[in-house]
């Protein structure tokens, strides 16, 4: 018979037993605490089957349930072990590394919060797009690395947002929300000269904060890329708009709670979020002139071309 200390094997596996019903309700809370974790990583890296009301969601989360349960009731005489060794990993993880107690609760919410608030995706057709008009023209007025355009994005992210805490790894898309904000806010739309496609570099658009839709998104492109932000021109018919590059599905779940809880509560209330998806996935928001929050409606949804600025 092994012994450990004065301590039998048999003896020590009682000792750390719990009866009934305790050994129940620590299995399921425990194996809600680990469900959550792997659910947000399946959710993230398994492909979406988009069925209605994310039915395909919800049945991922009770298999995963079900999986962990029949495990840890298979293990129910080393459940205390079983908890402590969650708690000493989870805490590890909030001390000395970037995912603990929080990352998982944010993850979580952030999750759940897109499944009932769904972003509204529209693909491009790559294949039908044509080349873009006044490219030349454009991209030599989008004068990013002018100091007055910089000064102004600067302004703008010491105006807007500056106090939002938790988004670290999206530092770059928040402060590109602020000149969003501060551009859309005080933007004055004036029409070209009658007859004539007039196209204003930013630093003529900065003087007054006014111009057409093409003088916008110049501004708005050059302003974001002045402080390190990705974005591109869309071009429809009779219309032109920039859009912001954030990433992929998972920044999308961050970012759509992010507008709509936190940066634009007020503006983007019982609204959708619109945006883009690449032919390599990355996700574009709209950042229309008519629009009041990033991610708001387009203007004309088929696209003839789009330029985007590296």
């Amino acid at each position: 018979m092994i012994k450990i200390g004065n301590l039998t094997y048999q003896q020590l596996k009682e000792k750390f037993r719990i009866k009934s019903p305790w050994d129940l309700i620590i299995i399921f809370v425990l194996n809600i605490l680990i469900t959550i974790p792997i659910f947000i990583i399946a959710h993230h890296n398994l492909i979406t089957l988009d069925w209605a009301n994310h039915v395909d969601r919800i049945l991922l989360f009770f298999v995963i349930l079900l999986v962990i349960q029949l495990i840890l009731r298979a293990m129910r005489r080393i459940t205390l072990i079983s908890v402590i060794l969650y708690l000493v990993v989870i805490i590890y993880g909030s001390l000395f590394s970037n995912y603990g107690f929080k990352n998982v609760f944010e993850d979580y919410r952030t999750m759940i919060y897109t499944m009932n608030e769904d972003p509204f995706p529209q693909d491009i057709i790559i294949s039908k797009l044509l080349p873009f008009p006044n490219k030349s023209k454009i991209l030599d007025a989008i004068e990013y690395q002018n100091p007055k355009i910089r000064n102004f994005a600067i302004m703008a992210t010491s105006k807007h947002f500056k106090e939002v805490k938790g988004y670290q790894d999206y530092f770059t898309i928040i402060q590109s929300f602020a000149v969003f904000k501060e551009i859309n806010t005080n933007w004055n739309y004036v029409s070209d000269p009658k007859g004539r496609d007039y196209i204003a570099k930013a630093t003529e658009s900065l003087q007054y904060l006014s111009g057409d839709c093409d003088d916008h998104s110049i501004f708005m492109a050059a302003c974001i890329k002045s402080i390190g932000g990705t974005t591109r021109l869309i071009h429809t018919k009779g219309h032109i708009y920039p859009e912001l590059y954030i990433g992929d599905k998972k920044d999308l779940e961050k970012i759509n709670y992010a507008i709509k809880m936190i940066l634009f509560p007020l503006e983007s209330k019982n609204k959708i979020i619109n945006y883009h998806i690449d032919e390599r996935g990355n996700i574009w928001l709209n950042l229309d002139y008519t629009a009041k929050y990033p991610g708001g409606p387009f203007m004309n949804e088929e696209i003839l071309g789009a330029l985007t600025l590296e």
